[in-house]
């Protein structure tokens, strides 16, 4: 079962209704002591162990001496993120993850993309980060609200998405169109590479358009994880404006 840690990270999942089973070390404190009685309260079984047992089990993570095993995560579709949107009656929000494998990145864009409101993210099966341990602490639990579909090909799920009307909008520092340019009220995805490779060939050139955000000092681009951040918010920015 996947394994995740630290205290922010097993209460977002224990409100989920996501945990199997919570672990944790003796005499860990009174905000541990709460996601306990919460899970007995819940009937989730509770183990008690020792700190030195916690930290090989989380490998060297911060783990604030608690854990929990989650039940197996719901393995959403592509179709499914979509009418995630109609029941909302939106124009769907998506995000792309292409091969980034740093959990932090990973973690930090899914905390981004809930707060942002998108209605999925939607990642490669392989190259990808794992949605437990670090990545999980690293999105502060978001990882548990959030829709995550699972694809054998990127490339080929933007022609899919482009074929159901919306627009995929690939991220690329060689790009000469602005983020800033794009309207982002229409059903829109938006494809992210992995820090320092960028997007793939296939799949920058399957994007219906490629836009870059603009660098004004001496460094060449932004962390993956905040180019998401600029990105979402002036999706927000637009859609609260025009009331979508």
């Amino acid at each position: 079962m996947p394994l995740i840690y630290g205290v922010n990270t097993v209460n977002e999942a224990l409100k989920a209704r996501k945990v199997a089973r919570v672990i944790h070390a003796r005499g860990a404190g009174a905000r541990v002591d709460a996601i306990l009685d919460r899970a007995r309260e819940l009937r989730i079984p509770v183990e008690t162990s020792d700190n030195m047992h916690l930290e090989r089990l989380c490998r060297g993570g911060v783990h604030q001496g608690v854990a929990a095993e989650l039940q197996e995560m719901a393995a959403y579709t592509v179709d499914e993120l979509i009418e995630s949107a109609a029941l909302r009656d939106e124009a769907p929000l998506l995000v792309i993850l292409d091969s980034i494998e740093d959990p932090q990145n990973v973690g930090a864009i899914l905390r981004t993309a809930n707060g942002a409101g998108v209605h999925g993210v939607i990642r490669q099966a392989r190259h990808a980060a794992r949605l437990d341990g670090a990545t999980a602490k690293a999105s502060a639990g978001a990882v548990n609200h959030l829709q995550i579909a699972t694809v054998v090909n990127i490339s080929r799920t933007i022609e899919e998405l482009k074929e159901r009307n919306i627009w995929t909008i690939g991220f690329d520092g060689s790009a000469t169109d602005s983020y800033a340019d794009v309207d982002y009220t229409l059903p829109t995805a938006i494809v992210l590479g992995a820090e320092g490779d960028g997007l793939r060939r296939l799949v920058r050139e399957s994007c219906d358009r490629l836009v870059r955000i603009p660098m004004l000092g001496e460094v060449e681009s932004l962390n993956v994880s905040v180019a998401a951040g600029v990105a979402l918010y002036e999706a927000v920015r637009q859609r609260g404006k025009r009331g979508t």
